[in-house]
């Protein structure tokens, strides 16, 4: 579990890194060809792993509900994010992991039930869950790294 955890860190703050230089007009941009932003698919890493880990299980998310419902699969950016609400993910990117860690110990997930992917993976612990993560994750900083180059 650690180890996924790390897998996700890393590359959430060496993104981050990259990002620095944009402006947020930039990071509030949706390029041609896409229906979201930089900014989104930011909060997206964290609201999907919210959904994944803990709405799956039948708990609440420890994130307001306002921004899980603004980042949740299938939703859209409707309105530019401030300073204030990019600062918010920006927290959220690296507290959440460790939040999850700390429940995961806590053992809070201990009903976790089975469903599957979009993707055909069926999750049936949280071990799995945690461990299908980084791959979800890679495919947003992939859409991260399209669109900064378009923006």
């Amino acid at each position: 579990m650690e180890t996924a955890l790390d897998i996700m860190r890393q590359p959430r703050l060496k993104i981050l890194e990259t990002l620095e230089i944009f402006s947020l007009e930039q990071l509030n941009k949706i390029p041609e060809g896409f229906n979201n932003n930089i900014i989104w698919n930011l909060g997206h890493l964290i609201a999907a792993q919210q959904g994944v880990c803990y709405k799956r299980a039948g708990l609440d998310t420890w994130v307001e509900d306002s921004f899980f419902q603004a980042y949740k699969p299938d939703s859209r950016p409707n309105s530019s994010v401030d300073e204030k609400g990019l600062a918010l993910i920006k927290i959220y990117l690296t507290t959440s992991l460790d939040q999850l860690k700390t429940d995961y110990d806590n053992q809070i997930f201990a009903n976790y039930p089975t469903w599957t992917t979009r993707y055909g993976v069926t999750i049936d612990s949280i071990d799995k869950a945690i461990a299908f993560l980084p791959f979800h994750e890679g495919l947003h900083i992939g859409y991260i790294m399209a669109m900064r180059k378009l923006v």
